[in-house]
């Protein structure tokens, strides 16, 4: 399957880099460019990509602004931000905006496409750095630590919990379903009743529940 990519990027040169990389990629097509919000959403609009590989500092509208605006108009939509800053607000801000998927521009070419394949699948990628910081930022604040027993939101079974863990980690249904010898199809209903229970509409809003109720833990990425 080729993945239609769109590439949201004010600094032509950078943008002209990343075609160049994506374009040795067999499964990945750029449909369109843009160098401002208002121009992606216009191209997205006239070029329908499946994923967007967004930058954060973009002119007048930002980056997270341009990504929130295109999944609203958009709703099935992946954002894949690719950006210099690794600190945990601007990554929850993109995240809260409705990116699917984030990048740091000092990774290689390599996170970035796996991101964009992630992405497309309606998975979620988040750089390791990116993870790590993330969670320090919430056990920093507390997030995740000492729950009250009303802060523990649902009751989930311990297999409903093992598979929201491995879906905090980014593992894909058919890598959790080899993982615990179970069919993608028992995945996948597991998933479905997580989000039922949980009142949670993606993969984005599980990894998120998954951090701020401290299911996936710093020692447990660090193992």
């Amino acid at each position: 399957m080729v993945i239609k990519v769109m590439l949201v990027e004010d600094h032509v040169v950078v943008r002209e880099g990343l075609k160049t990389l994506l374009a040795a990629e067999e499964d990945v097509v750029i449909v369109g460019e843009a160098s401002t919000g208002e121009e992606a959403l216009e191209v997205a609009a006239r070029t329908d990509p499946q994923v967007v590989v967004m930058d954060l500092r973009l002119p007048r509208m930002s980056g997270i602004e341009a990504t929130r605006a295109l999944r609203e108009a958009f709703p099935n939509l992946g954002i894949v931000v690719l950006s210099m800053y690794d600190d945990e607000n601007t990554i929850l801000r993109a995240l809260k905006a409705g990116a699917s998927g984030y990048v740091l521009k000092r990774a290689g070419v390599s996170q970035l496409v796996e991101a964009i394949r992630l992405v497309a699948q309606g998975e979620v990628y988040l750089d390791p750095a990116v993870s790590r910081r993330v969670v320090e930022g919430l056990q920093r604040t507390g997030v995740g630590g000492g729950r009250t027993a009303e802060e523990a939101g649902p009751e989930l079974t311990p297999r409903e919990q093992e598979i929201l863990r491995l879906v905090a980690k980014g593992l894909t249904n058919a890598e959790i379903a080899r993982r615990l010898f179970i069919s993608v199809k028992t995945v996948q209903a597991h998933r479905a009743n997580l989000m039922k229970k949980l009142g949670v509409h993606d993969r984005v809003d599980l990894v998120k529940y998954a951090l701020r109720k401290g299911f996936w833990t710093l020692e447990e990425e660090e193992s």
